[in-house]
This record gives C-alpha cells, sequence and structure tokens, in this order.
C-alpha cells in the first residue's frame, strides 16, 4: 500500500522547513566571522565556552529547571488526578486559575513576590536571597499553566474511574494505583509538561532580573550588549543545550516506560 502525499503538504512543509532553518544558518555563519576579514573560524564559540560565567549560569538554570519540573509534577499529578476522580465540578474554578499566570505579567509577579518576602509582612528573608527557593516558586507559578493543562489533556485521555476501581478491586494502595497504574498512562503528557517547564526557565529573563540573579538568560542578555558574534554564538549554543535536554527528557521518560513494561511482564 503506497503512502499518498499531497503537494500542498509538502510545499507547507518546505515552507515551515525554510522558515525555521534560515534564520539558524544566517545566524551560523555571522557567528564564525571573524570581525574584519571575512575568513570563518570558531574563535566565537571558543570565547563562549571558556568563559567561566556561562558554566555558572548555565548549571544554575538547569537546577532551576530540574527543581520547577519536579515541584510541578509532584504538585499537579495528583492534584489533577484527584479533580478528575473526586472533583470534577472544580474543574472549571482549576481551568480558571490556570489562565491568570498567563494574563498576569512577570514583571507584576515579581514584584509582589519582591515586596511580599523583603521582610514587610514577616515573610522570611532568606527565602529572597536564594535563587533555588525564591525563583523556583516563581517558575512553579509560570508554568503552572503549561503543565496543569497538559496533564488534564493526558486525564481525559483515559478512564481514571475505571483504572482507579480495578486497581483498587485487586488490593492495591493508593500509592500503588498512582505509581503504577495512573502515571505510567499519563507519562507522555507529564513530558510534555516537562518540556514546556524547561523551556520557559531556559527563557525566563524578567524575574531573574529584577530580583538580580544572574542565570543563563541575563547572562545572554549581558553578552548581546557587549559582544556581537559571542551573542550569536550563545543563541545556537543555548538553542541547542534546549534542544540536547528536551532530548535528554524524552529518552528517560522512554527508557523509564520500557523499563516498567520489561518489569510488568
Amino acid at each position: 500500500m503506497r503512502l499518498r502525499v499531497s503537494l500542498s503538504a509538502v510545499v507547507w512543509l518546505l515552507l515551515g522547513a525554510i522558515y525555521f532553518i534560515v534564520p539558524l544558518v544566517g545566524t551560523l555563519l555571522f557567528s564564525l566571522q571573524s570581525g574584519q576579514n571575512s575568513s570563518y573560524n570558531l574563535s566565537a564559540y571558543g570565547n563562549v565556552i571558556h568563559d567561566h560565567t556561562f558554566w555558572t549560569t548555565l548549571r544554575l538554570s538547569v537546577e532551576l529547571a530540574a527543581e520547577t519540573i519536579a515541584i510541578s509534577l509532584l504538585l499537579l499529578v495528583p492534584t489533577a488526578y484527584w479533580v478528575h476522580l473526586k472533583l470534577p465540578r472544580v474543574q472549571r474554578y482549576i481551568e480558571f486559575l490556570t489562565i491568570l499566570p498567563l494574563v498576569v505579567p512577570p514583571i507584576i509577579l515579581v514584584v509582589g513576590l519582591l515586596q511580599f518576602y523583603n521582610g514587610t509582612f514577616h515573610a522570611p528573608l532568606w527565602y529572597l536571597e536564594k535563587p533555588h527557593y525564591f525563583l523556583v516558586s516563581a517558575y512553579v507559578i509560570l508554568a503552572f499553566p503549561y503543565v496543569y493543562r497538559s496533564l488534564d489533556a493526558g486525564y481525559r485521555a483515559i478512564d481514571v474511574h475505571t483504572l482507579t476501581e480495578a486497581s483498587q478491586s485487586l488490593g492495591a494502595s493508593w500509592r500503588t494505583t498512582m505509581g503504577r497504574v495512573i502515571f505510567p498512562n499519563i507519562r507522555t503528557a507529564a513530558l510534555g509538561g516537562a518540556f514546556l517547564t524547561l523551556a520557559i526557565v531556559m527563557g525566563e529573563f524578567t524575574i531573574a532580573s529584577l530580583a538580580a540573579f544572574a542565570t543563563f538568560p541575563t547572562y545572554i542578555a549581558q553578552v548581546n550588549q557587549e559582544k556581537v558574534y559571542e551573542a550569536a554564538a550563545l543563541s545556537l549554543v543555548s538553542f541547542g543545550i534546549t534542544w540536547a535536554a528536551m532530548l535528554g527528557l524524552l529518552f528517560v521518560g522512554r527508557g523509564s516506560g520500557r523499563a516498567q513494561l520489561a518489569g510488568g511482564r
């Protein structure tokens, strides 16, 4: 049986590829220039990679992304499960809450958090001084709409009530039901939320800048103001790092799923 591909689909695919690839190629060629002469070299990439600030800020942003993903999933996976199982009438209210981080600008969010944690309301000042506390809290709020809606779509695609009743009828506890029955069926949705969260944290600049934390996005902004070719090189490097991290999450998720299926057999 031959697969039929329409001409319009091929045309739109080529246009999308051109729209996506041409800017990357242009940025690559510009980053390989060496200034006055027309030769191409990797000096800009060498300057970026050998910069200690590059590795420091990159490590911090990766750690913040991992912590944000873990906290978001730990909070929202059981919450969305319980809403679909026991509280279907609450879904409309939670969906309304998921809209708030989208309509409230990040600058308003960070100003409010800074005012709250500056000691005025007897909040702990040490919470404001640590990026792993302050930024992760803000990033969990920013990622809340994307993670919850991704999980919500995953729960809608399965029969939560039937799976729960079947698991409990076999004597499984709530923990076993959640970990070995429900979560494997929404793993794809959880990975989708993790991808979006990773992209948000690796590209968020406003909150980190106003809170005076040196993260990877603030480092990119600083390089863009000071160095031309290094800025182009850093943009491509950050693009590759983000995609590599997403592929790593995807392979980890698939690997754990296959291992769990093999163990079940």
